[in-house]
């Protein structure tokens, strides 16, 4: 091989993996970014992510952002759906510069944030679900994708969140999140974030479930002490 096509052939490998790296896809995971006593806490599968921020000790939400995603030329750009502070921000879309290696995750910007893949957990409530109604299940109307006010609960790799919110107005309703687990029946979330009392941080909450023709049979009781049953199912 001459010198010319030999550096031609390096200078194209070159551009190859250039591209690739501008439009590398974010492997899907709960990533975890500490600095000082601020937790950045990062959900991602293909295609959807969410972003929530708390102080750990004394425990103080800040705020959470999600929605669908895309990556392009090294940016990820996010149609959101919910913004917790959307009455001062007024953000429905994010567009961040990020790079992917060896597991660390590098959001871009003014103040760049490094985050770190944690552990995959698979549990059988691994997913995405949508609150659909009350129990039990007598045939009533049912809430979906279709309507504007969600409630929804994001499981994946030990970690959970909730979130209720409006896509059509942007209106916050709360949310919570921390760990869980899910075997033989038994639901456990211990509670490490709660936009709505600071105070109920290190509760932890026990419930039934079941799944039941595709869909989440919730019971036990609430935060309050109340007792629920909730149906949750699937979001495709």
């Amino acid at each position: 091989m001459t010198s010319k096509k030999y550096f031609t052939t390096l200078t194209l490998c070159s551009l190859i993996v250039f591209c690739l790296s501008l439009n590398a896809q974010i492997d899907p995971g709960v990533y975890i970014s500490d600095v000082d006593n601020v937790r950045h806490e990062l959900k991602i599968t293909d295609g959807y992510m969410t972003h929530s921020v708390y102080e750990t000790s004394p425990a103080k939400f800040i705020k959470t952002t999600g929605g669908f995603y895309t990556v392009q030329n090294g940016s990820l750009d996010i149609k959101l759906e919910f913004n917790s502070n959307f009455e001062n921000d007024g953000q429905k879309e994010l567009s961040i510069p990020f790079a992917m290696e060896k597991g660390q995750l590098t959001l871009k910007g003014d103040s760049p944030l490094v985050f770190t893949q944690s552990k995959h957990v698979k549990q059988e409530l691994d997913g995405q679900w949508l609150f659909a109604t009350r129990g039990p299940d007598t045939g009533q109307e049912r809430r979906g994708d279709e309507n504007a006010r969600k409630t929804l609960k994001y499981l994946q790799d030990g970690r959970f969140q909730w979130i209720a919110y409006n896509t059509e107005t942007f209106k916050f309703h709360g949310t919570g999140g921390g760990s869980f687990s899910s075997q033989d029946g038994a639901y456990i979330e211990k509670i490490e974030y709660f936009s709505r009392d600071d105070s109920r941080v290190g509760a932890e909450l026990k419930f039934d479930y079941e799944l039941k023709d595709g869909d989440w049979h919730h019971r036990g009781k609430n935060s309050k002490g109340e007792p629920m049953y909730e149906i949750w199912a699937l979001r495709k």
